[in-house]
């Protein structure tokens, strides 16, 4: 345990991040400088002495960020004050701590840190109630996290719903590993399904943004770069139809490239592991190492996703629905993950290991692989009237445009010719929704671009909600979503019959609506009604 009297003084983050922190600076500043120095330099000037003085300002700025940042752990809240001009001091409490990222970068790596982030659960969408120490050494990191959790989890004992504490952390060196099963690892034959994750898209909007502010900042005009203008002129030599396809095999090629290499980088050495204290293990990442941490006693289900792409070549990707942590947010992004793009019966047979020693699953009968209901013919045709109804607004829309505002023909036409795409894609939409209740599990089932299964523990199920649009109503169909404390918070089963939604509801978790609903008898059933 940590001495109260000894952590109770303000102490200083590691002096060696007296390298990093400028570094960080210069990096952050880096279009601005160059900009400096392609400006001074075209016009005569002296560009390189403003960019040298910039890289100054910045090393001093970043040594600052050491010299005027402190912390301390008092036995009752974790704080951290920094500042020279407005001091700010954020604190959190020992006992609100839900999350304690630990992420080690190259430099960090190189220098022996790591920055910690600690977490409380609450105002993620906008950081708030997070404490970052950028950095530590690693020794102490880990010493952090074990300290904080261990209260944290204590804390969280005695409070049953608390959110949970999921954490990425190194492990400690040096130290004995704990009793552990391997549920999965990295295999080489994985990287095939990097091109299929789309994920270079970023990276060409990240591209994009920075050659558009070096543009911006040194006042280039790139009309005049030899290369650029040899490109432009082959361009516009070709045919329209010619233009489109080298745009988008330039496009398709460089965002393969850039998703596999972002694939290596993320996922590399990954490893998923059961540990013997009840937590699961995920450890990955090649320059920038992370390993993530998740009490199974939080957990409340898993998701199986299957974006189009990695569907069309028997990908999916598996992560966790647990209380405490998100989908998606901030620095937590892509904590919840189970299994990177992986062979879609890989990410079937993690999911059953991990569910296998949930309370409630079982192993004969896993709601991952259990039989959905299909939602009727209803359902049908909801699918297609939107579909076509979409598709004949924008039909509309550009029939009109080229009548009266000279568009060229080729839009309407294309636009029509894409009417059986719709169908399919109607088809698809109906074909991927299907529930079911198995097992202690409420499993749902829906998307076509994105298809999504979630099985979602029924203790985990906190209340209810039955939507109805117009058209719902007049399809008989409803809307029903079951909240929980866990990942999105809100999981649905979309246009279902309405009384095939109550008694769902019902059976998932008997006696919660039965304040809301009166039994109504028929000559050939028995329904539920509000």
């Amino acid at each position: 345990m940590i001495d109260p009297v000894v952590e109770a003084t303000w102490r200083r983050l590691s002096p060696r991040m007296l390298v990093i922190h400028p570094f960080q600076e210069v990096v952050r500043a880096a279009p601005a400088l160059l900009g400096l120095l392609v400006a001074g330099s075209s016009s005569g000037g002296k560009g390189h002495l403003w960019s040298v003085a910039g890289v100054g300002l910045m090393v001093v700025l970043g040594m600052l960020r050491w010299f005027t940042t402190t912390y301390r752990i008092t036995p009752e809240h974790v704080q951290v004050r920094r500042g020279l001009l407005t001091r700010k001091v954020v604190t959190v409490p020992r006992d609100r701590v839900r999350t304690v990222d630990v992420t080690s970068h190259v430099l960090h790596r190189v220098l022996g840190l790591a920055r910690v982030e600690v977490g409380t659960g609450t105002s993620e969408r906008r950081h708030e109630g997070r404490l970052k120490l950028d950095a530590l050494t690693a020794a102490e990191a880990a010493r952090l996290r074990v300290e904080l959790l261990h209260r944290s989890s204590l804390a969280s004992a005695s409070s049953p719903a608390a959110p949970s504490a999921t954490t990425p952390v190194p492990p400690p060196a040096g130290s004995a590993p704990a009793a552990e099963t391997e549920l999965a690892r990295m295999r080489p034959e994985w990287v095939r399904f990097g091109p299929f994750t789309m994920s270079g898209l970023v990276t060409v909007g990240v591209v994009a943004g920075f050659v558009s502010r070096l543009v911006s900042e040194g006042n280039v005009d790139l009309g005049r770069v030899g290369p650029v203008q040899d490109a432009w002129r082959w361009f516009t030599t070709m045919s329209l139809p010619l233009e489109i396809a080298t745009v988008v095999l330039v496009l398709a090629v460089f965002v393969s490239v850039a998703s596999t290499l972002g694939y290596v980088l993320a996922f590399a050495n990954f490893r998923l592991t059961r540990h013997a204290e009840g937590t699961l293990h995920v450890a990955r990442g090649l320059l920038t190492a992370r390993a993530t941490s998740i009490e199974e006693r939080r957990l409340r289900g898993v998701e199986v996703s299957e974006p189009l792409l990695l569907r069309a070549v028997r990908g999916a990707r598996l992560s966790a629905v647990t209380t405490g942590l998100r989908s998606a947010q901030g620095a937590q992004r892509g904590g919840s993950m189970l299994l990177p793009p992986a062979p879609r019966a890989q990410a079937v047979s993690v999911a059953r290991l991990v569910l296998s020693r949930v309370p409630g699953a079982s192993s004969d009968a896993s709601p991952v692989t259990a039989g959905l209901a299909a939602h009727g013919p209803a359902a049908l045709r909801r699918r297609f009237t939107r579909a076509y109804g979409v598709h004949a607004l924008a039909l509309a829309a550009l029939l009109v445009l080229w009548r009266w505002a000279g568009l060229p023909s080729w839009t309407w036409i294309t636009t029509a010719a894409l009417l059986p795409l719709t169908a399919l894609l109607a088809a698809d939409r109906y074909r991927s929704l299907g529930h079911a209740l198995t097992s202690g599990y409420l499993v749902t089932r829906w998307g076509s671009f994105v298809r999504r299964r979630v099985a979602l523990e029924c203790d985990g199920v906190i209340g209810w909600n039955i939507e109805r649009s117009f058209f719902q109503r007049r399809a008989r169909l409803a809307t029903l979503t079951a909240t929980t404390a866990a990942g999105k918070q809100g999981y649905e089963v979309s246009d279902v019959n309405l009384g095939e939604a109550l008694r769902l509801a019902a059976a998932a978790t008997p006696g919660l609506l039965d304040p809301f609903l009166v039994e109504a008898r028929t000559p050939d059933m028995s329904t539920f009604v509000p």
